[in-house]
């Protein structure tokens, strides 16, 4: 009997070490599958309840802010989402808040861009697209009663450029010049070539300076002067064009990298919807003279990444 007694204990002790095994093990089952599924999130990334749409100045900043709501409210309707138009001081400012997730699609340029892909993983979508045309040149505006013809011209003249972010208004005119008058910095190139340089803060505001003669030469996307009709209805005969520089792929839509990748899908198929909406263009045109939007990679931008690595220790931004 003892011994019957003796084989019940042993059993029953198997039984209930092998039970607590099996509770160890599904407790780690669960932990991995905790992990795995907080890996799963994390890859996927994140859909916020607001999304903020940032815009650097082409206009008064207040201007576009109200211009743009429409259009917000219109991403907010696609996507199920709210979604808040916000106009950043300068194209820093833009890739810095991208940076810091405050701002989750950008409308940037080149430059902006390829600087905020270097620093902050964001990712282009779109692009736009300007008189059917994927890219556009930047020009260089002198005042027409001026000796100035050409580039070498501009030697120890006062050069006016919107800010050290735009793509047209500094950076691809800086390395041309660099480029014809063998300068290695565009450090040098303004304090050894030009008399004085003026950060106008926008590219009408560049061209402005020059009609009042307060600088030389704007450098400024193509053209300019256009904007400065309505105001000033003289500027095709007081401004002429000197030069352009090399093709500049255009202005993006990016977004950050934190975002869903279908909640990506979606914000682009919003926008290319927007191409059949009169209104929606309508605005963009408003705000950037877009015709269009378009797919984009980021190989579109390498030739703004490799001329930035020319003299990417001397932007300072």
């Amino acid at each position: 009997m003892k011994k019957w007694y003796s084989l019940f204990i042993v059993l029953a002790l198997a039984f209930v070490l092998a039970a607590c095994g099996g509770s160890d093990d599904s407790d780690g089952e669960d932990n991995a599958s905790g992990e795995s599924n907080d890996n799963a999130k994390e890859e996927k990334g994140e859909t916020p309840d607001k999304l903020v749409m940032g815009f650097v100045p082409s206009q008064d900043s207040d201007t576009i802010a109200d211009t743009v709501k429409p259009l917000a409210d219109r991403l907010g309707e696609e996507l199920g989402i709210d979604v808040e138009g916000k106009v950043m001081t300068n194209y820093n400012a833009l890739v810095e808040a991208m940076g810091s997730n405050q701002v989750q699609i950008g409308f940037i340029p080149a430059f902006g861009y390829v600087l905020a892909n270097e620093q902050y993983d964001v990712n282009v979508i779109l692009k736009s697209v300007r008189h059917g045309s994927g890219t556009y040149k930047a020009q260089y505006v002198v005042r027409a009663d001026s000796d100035i013809e050409s580039l070498a011209d501009l030697e120890g003249k006062v050069w006016t450029y919107a800010d050290k972010g735009s793509t047209s208004g500094y950076l691809f005119p800086a390395y041309q010049m660099m480029q014809e008058f063998d300068y290695a910095s565009g450090t040098e190139l303004e304090s050894d070539f030009f008399g004085n340089t003026i950060a106008a803060g926008a590219h009408d505001n560049a061209a402005i300076s020059v009609y009042e003669g307060d600088a030389d030469v704007a450098t400024t996307f193509d053209d300019v002067r256009t904007e400065l009709e309505e105001e000033y209805p003289d500027v095709m005969d007081k401004l002429k064009v000197i030069e352009y520089t090399d093709e500049i792929p255009n202005d993006t839509i990016s977004v950050t990298k934190e975002l869903d990748e279908e909640l990506v899908t979606k914000i682009k198929e919003a926008f290319l919807s927007f191409n059949e909406d009169e209104e929606m263009i309508k605005i963009m045109d408003e705000v950037y003279n877009w015709d269009a939007i378009d797919e984009a990679s980021d190989e579109e931008y390498e030739i703004v990444k490799e001329t930035y690595q020319k003299f990417k220790d001397d932007i300072e931004l």
